[in-house]
């Protein structure tokens, strides 16, 4: 019967950052908004332990180049992880949806790729004020910070399978 089956609790995620070497690629397209989500980002790799020196940040024009940038730094060996922020709000035409979708895709292309894990942090909105409800400073909702639990999550879950 369907009620007799007990599921497992859902484990919370273990944030342990320590030793962890992770890039940031972030467009300056937006960027009122991207700067919020880097802060976000470097908050939330400190809190989970990443040491600031193991954090290397580069900027690109914008969120259509965040997934080559990210491709970069996860098949460089030098990175445990890779977070793309970018900020792409919807307009008149539908230049949006070609940058938000080929951003998506190509990042999850680049992890899939290299095998290192890419956190997508760019966010696909309507307008302004959504964009800054998901890139609200400390106490508030960020998207960045979000991506920072996302690739220290992931790298330990890749290094714990791969044996390393």
């Amino acid at each position: 019967m369907a009620g007799d089956h007990q599921s497992p609790e859902v484990p919370a995620p273990v944030l342990d950052g320590a030793g962890l070497r992770v890039a940031i690629v972030v467009a300056r397209w937006n960027s009122e908004i991207t700067l919020r989500l880097l802060d976000g980002a470097l908050a939330g790799l400190a809190a989970a332990g990443v040491d600031p020196t193991a954090v290397s940040v580069d900027w690109v024009p914008g969120a259509f180049e965040l997934p080559l940038a990210a491709k970069t730094w996860a098949g460089s060996g030098r990175v445990d992880a890779v977070i793309a922020l970018g900020c792409v709000i919807r307009g008149e035409t539908t230049h949006y949806e070609s940058v938000a979708g080929e951003c998506a895709r190509g990042i999850q292309d680049a992890q899939l790729a290299t095998g290192t894990p890419i956190a997508f942090g760019a966010l696909t909105v309507e307008n302004l004020d959504q964009a800054l409800a998901r890139s609200q400073g400390p106490g508030g909702h960020n998207v960045g910070e979000d991506a920072a639990g996302v690739v220290v999550e992931m790298a330990r879950l890749v290094s714990r399978v791969k044996g390393h």
